[in-house]
C-alpha cells in the first residue's frame, strides 16, 4: 500500500513549491541590474539582514529618497493633469530609454516650469478679479449716485475722498491719482466708500458700521450680477458718511472685515472713460490666461503621454534600492551579500548570469545553496481559476510549508455544500448569467479601479460560476424553479385514487410505476406529506454529507503524517480518530443508507462500536507524549556535557539547532497539548456533526421563501383580473427574488459554506501557521499601488 501511495504522481497544488534558502554574492558594479532582473522574475523573497539599521543608516538611503521626490513630482503631474480635466495615458508609450539621472533632470525641469505656468496664471487671476470687482463697482455704485444726488449729496465731493486699495493695477491707479489731484478736497460734505464684499459677511458688516458711526451713516447694497472666478458669493456696497473720523473708522471696518474697497468719481465722464479702460484690459487679460492654460494643457498633455511610463520606471528603481539596502555591503571585497528564498524550479542562476554580461562586469555572481532551521515559506501556483479559492482558504490561515492544501477540495467541495443550502434552478440560472458577464467582461474590467464590493464580486467570478452551476445541478435534484416543480424527466410515479383528485391532500397518492428517474417527484409538492419527507430527505443528506467530508479531513491527516514522516501521528491520532468518528457517525450514515435501499431499519454492532469509540478516547490521549518523552530521554541519556567541538562563531551562526530544541522537552507541555487536542476532537465530533444540519436548515428556509413569494405574492397577484395589481405584484416578486433570495441569501449560503470549511473540515488536519512567499516581484508592486 505505502509502495502504491508513493507511486502516485504528485498533484498540483497539494502541496506547496519545495524552496530553498540561497545566498547571493553580488559585485557592486552589477548588483543594480542583478536585484532589477530578480525583480522582473518574481520568484525570490529577500531576508532583511539590516533589521537593525535604522532606514537612514543603510547604504542605498540617497538613492531612495531621490526616487522618492521624483514619485513626488510625478503624483504633483497627475494632479495637475486630473485637475486640468485632461487624460493622461494608461499604456505606456514607447520611446527612447532613460536612465534615472536624466529622468530626474527632466522632471525638475517640467515641476519648475509649471510652478511657475501656475504661479502666473494665478497672479493673472487675481488681477482679473480685482478688475471684473472695480467694473461691477463703477456700474452697480454709479447708480447709487446718481440716486443719491436727488436727495441733496453734494456736487462738490471729490475723489479724493474715496479709497483704492487695489494690487498689481498700477496703469488704472496712475489714471485714478490724476484724478484725485485734479481737484480740492471737501472736508466739510457727505463722503462716501464703495467696494465689494463676501454676502455671507454684508449683516455683520453693516452692523459694525451702524455701531461704529452711531447711525450716522447711509448703507447701500447690491448683489454683484458677473460671476467671479471666486466660490464666494459677492455684493457690492456704497457706504455714505460725514467726517474724517468716520471715514478712518469705515476704512479700518472694511480691513477687517477682508472688503475691497474701490474708487468712484461722481463725473459721469469719468465714470465712462475708467469703465472703457477697465473692460479694454479685462478683454486683454481674457487672452492672456487663454494662451496661458493653452500653453499649460500643451505642457500637461505631454507629460500625460509618459506619465505612466515614468511611473512605473521610479516605482521599480525605488524597489530595487529597496531590496538592495536589504544586503550587507562588504566594504573590502566590494560585494552585497543577500540571503532568501526562492522556489527550486525557479531559474535564478540565468538571470544572474545575464545580468553580469549586461553589465560588463569581471565577476559573476555567487548562487550558493545553503542549509537553514527556519521554516520555508507557502507558495502555491495558482491561476485565474484557481486563485480565489486559494484566498478563502488563506483568509483562515496560511498553510504550514508542504502541508496538505485544502482549497484543492474546497474547488468542488465549497460550491457544491453552498449549492446544497442555495438549490433551485432558476436561482442557479440567475447567478450563471452574472457569472458569466464578469468571465466575459474580464479583460475589460481587469484593467479598471473597481469598488470594494465590485473587486470582490470580480475576484470570485470562477467560484460565482461553479457556485451557479451546482446550484442548478442541486435545483435539478430538489425539482424546484423559483420553488415551482416540473416534470422535465417524465411523469410522476404517483396519482390521485380519485379522477377529482379532491382527496388528494387529505388521504394522499398512490403510486403506479417506477419511481421518478431523477430527483424529487414533482407530486410531493403540495401533498401532505411533502414537509415531513423533504425535512428527513435534507436532514440525512446533511448527515451523510457532514461525515463524509469529515473522513477526507482525518485521511488528509494520515496523508501529511506520512509526508513528514510522523508514524506517532498515524498509530496514536489517525487511528483512534477514525475509529471513534466512525464508530458513532459513521454507523449512523451507514443505518441511513441501509433504511434508504431496503426500507428496513437495522440494528447491527451498536454495543462493539460502541466499546471502540471509549476504548479510542484515552488511545488518543495516553500513548504519543509517554513516547514522546521515552524517545528524548533515550536520545539525550547521559549527555550532561557540553556540546564539544563547537566555537563560540558557530553559536552565534546556530542558535536555534537542533539540540537546543531537543533540550527544551517539557513533557507537561506535550501532555496538556495532547489533552486538549483530544478533547477538542471528540466534543467536536459531535458539533461539527451538527453544524452539518445547516445545510438542512438553509435549504429548507430557501426553498420556503421562494414558495411564499410565488405563492402569497405572484399567484396572489395574478388572481386579480387588474393589470397594475399584476404588474405590482410582478415587481414585488422580482425585488424580492433579486434582493432577499439572490443577493442576502446568496451571502447566507456562502458564509455558512465558508465555516463549515474553516472550522468542521480543516481543523482535522490543516494547522495553517506559516507564512507566505512574498517574492521582490515587480508585478506584485504595480499591483499594490493599483
Amino acid at each position: 500500500m505505502d509502495r502504491f501511495i508513493d507511486d502516485l504522481p504528485p498533484m498540483d497544488l497539494m502541496r506547496s513549491e519545495k524552496m530553498m534558502f540561497v545566498q547571493l554574492i553580488i559585485p557592486v558594479e552589477s548588483a543594480q541590474r542583478a536585484v532589477s532582473y530578480l525583480g522582473e522574475l518574481g520568484l525570490l523573497q529577500f531576508r532583511d539582514l539590516n533589521s537593525d539599521k535604522s532606514p537612514f543608516q543603510r547604504t542605498f538611503v540617497n538613492q531612495v529618497k531621490r526616487c522618492g521626490e521624483m514619485s513626488r513630482k510625478l503624483r504633483f503631474f497627475k494632479e495637475q493633469i486630473n485637475k486640468a480635466g485632461l487624460q493622461s495615458s494608461v499604456h505606456p508609450v514607447s520611446g527612447p530609454d532613460l536612465d534615472l539621472e536624466e529622468l530626474e533632470i527632466q522632471l525638475a525641469e517640467h515641476e519648475h516650469e509649471l510652478i511657475e505656468t501656475n504661479s502666473n496664471s494665478e497672479k493673472l487671476r487675481q488681477t482679473y478679479n480685482e478688475l471684473l470687482e472695480f467694473k461691477m463697482v463703477l456700474q452697480k455704485a454709479g447708480g447709487f449716485l446718481v440716486s443719491s444726488n436727488g436727495h441733496a449729496v453734494a456736487e462738490e465731493t471729490e475723489l479724493s475722498e474715496n479709497v483704492y486699495s487695489m494690487n498689481d493695477y498700477a496703469d488704472t491707479a496712475s489714471l485714478l491719482e490724476q484724478d484725485i489731484r485734479a481737484g480740492p478736497s471737501n472736508q466739510s460734505g457727505l463722503r462716501f466708500i464703495s467696494g465689494i464684499i463676501c454676502k455671507s459677511k454684508v449683516l455683520r458688516f453693516e452692523r459694525m458700521l451702524f455701531r461704529a458711526t452711531r447711525g450716522n451713516m447711509l448703507f447701500n447694497q447690491a448683489p454683484a450680477d458677473e460671476e467671479i472666478m471666486d466660490p464666494v458669493e459677492k455684493t457690492i456696497f456704497v457706504v455714505f458718511f460725514s467726517g474724517e473720523q468716520a471715514r478712518t473708522k469705515i476704512l479700518k471696518i472694511c480691513e477687517a472685515f477682508g472688503a475691497n474697497c474701490y474708487p468712484v468719481s461722481e463725473d459721469l465722464t469719468k465714470q465712462r472713460q475708467i469703465i472703457r479702460e477697465v473692460l479694454s484690459r479685462l478683454s486683454e487679460l481674457e487672452a492672456t490666461l487663454d494662451a496661458g492654460i493653452r500653453h499649460r494643457n500643451k505642457a500637461l498633455t505631454s507629460i500625460g503621454f509618459h506619465l505612466t511610463k515614468w511611473m512605473n520606471m521610479v516605482r521599480r528603481e525605488k524597489a530595487v534600492y529597496d531590496t538592495l539596502n536589504m544586503l550587507n555591503f562588504d566594504v573590502t571585497k566590494k560585494c552585497l551579500v543577500g540571503e532568501g528564498w526562492c522556489p527550486i524550479f525557479a531559474k535564478a542562476q540565468e538571470v544572474l548570469q545575464r545580468a553580469t554580461f549586461d553589465s560588463n562586469s569581471q565577476v559573476g555572481t555567487i548562487f550558493h545553496v545553503m542549509d537553514s532551521m527556519e521554516s520555508p515559506p507557502t507558495y502555491f501556483r495558482t491561476n485565474r481559476f484557481t486563485n480565489a479559492f486559494q484566498e478563502i482558504v488563506d483568509a483562515y490561515g496560511v498553510a504550514r510549508y508542504q502541508e496538505a492544501n485544502p482549497a484543492v477540495y474546497a474547488v468542488i467541495t465549497f460550491p457544491f455544500l453552498f449549492a446544497v443550502m442555495f438549490g433551485d434552478w432558476g436561482h442557479g440560472i440567475c447567478l450563471l448569467l452574472g457569472a458569466l458577464v464578469l468571465i466575459a467582461q474580464e479583460r475589460k474590467l481587469s484593467n479598471q479601479k473597481l469598488g470594494s464590493f465590485m473587486e470582490m464580486l470580480f475576484g470570485g467570478r470562477y467560484v460565482l460560476l461553479l457556485m451557479s452551476l451546482f446550484s442548478i445541478y442541486c435545483g435539478l435534484i430538489y425539482n424546484e424553479f423559483f420553488s415551482v416543480p416540473f416534470h422535465i424527466f417524465g411523469g410522476s410515479a404517483y396519482r390521485c385514487r380519485d379522477t377529482t383528485c379532491s382527496d388528494a391532500y387529505t388521504a394522499g397518492l398512490v403510486k403506479y410505476r417506477e419511481p421518478y428517474p431523477f430527483g424529487v417527484d414533482p407530486s410531493w409538492r403540495g401533498s401532505r406529506s411533502e414537509l415531513p419527507f423533504l425535512n428527513s430527505l435534507k436532514m440525512k443528506m446533511s448527515i451523510l454529507l457532514g461525515v463524509t467530508q469529515m473522513n477526507l479531513g482525518i485521511i488528509l491527516s494520515y496523508f501529511d503524517a506520512r509526508f513528514f514522516g510522523s508514524s506517532l501521528d498515524i498509530r496514536y491520532q489517525f487511528v483512534p480518530q477514525l475509529i471513534f468518528l466512525n464508530s458513532l457517525f459513521g454507523y449512523l450514515s451507514l443505518l441511513i443508507i441501509i433504511k434508504w435501499c431496503t426500507g428496513s431499519q437495522a440494528d447491527l454492532y451498536h454495543i462493539l462500536l460502541l466499546l471502540l469509540a471509549t476504548v479510542a478516547v484515552p488511545w488518543m490521549l495516553f500513548p504519543k507524549p509517554f513516547i514522546l518523552r521515552k524517545l528524548h530521554t533515550e536520545r539525550f541519556q547521559g549527555r550532561t556535557y557540553g556540546i564539544l567541538g563547537t566555537s563560540e562563531m558557530d553559536l552565534e551562526v546556530e542558535p536555534d539547532s537542533a539540540r537546543q530544541h531537543h533540550e527544551d522537552f517539557n513533557f507537561s507541555e506535550i501532555f496538556v497539548h495532547q489533552m486538549i487536542h483530544s478533547i477538542e476532537f471528540v466534543l467536536g465530533a459531535v458539533s461539527n456533526t451538527a453544524s452539518y444540519l445547516r445545510l438542512w436548515a438553509l435549504s429548507l428556509a430557501h426553498s420556503e421563501l421562494s414558495t411564499v413569494f410565488y405563492e402569497k405574492v405572484l399567484l396572489l397577484a395574478w388572481g386579480y383580473d387588474n393589470l397594475v395589481i399584476r404588474l405590482v405584484g410582478l415587481a414585488v416578486f422580482a425585488f424580492a427574488t433579486a434582493f432577499i433570495l439572490l443577493m442576502m441569501e446568496t451571502l447566507s449560503a456562502f458564509l455558512h459554506a465558508l465555516r463549515l470549511h474553516w472550522v468542521e473540515f480543516q481543523n482535522k488536519f490543516y494547522h495553517g501557521d506559516g507564512y507566505k512567499f512574498r517574492p521582490f516581484s515587480f508585478a506584485l508592486i504595480n499591483d499594490e499601488e493599483d
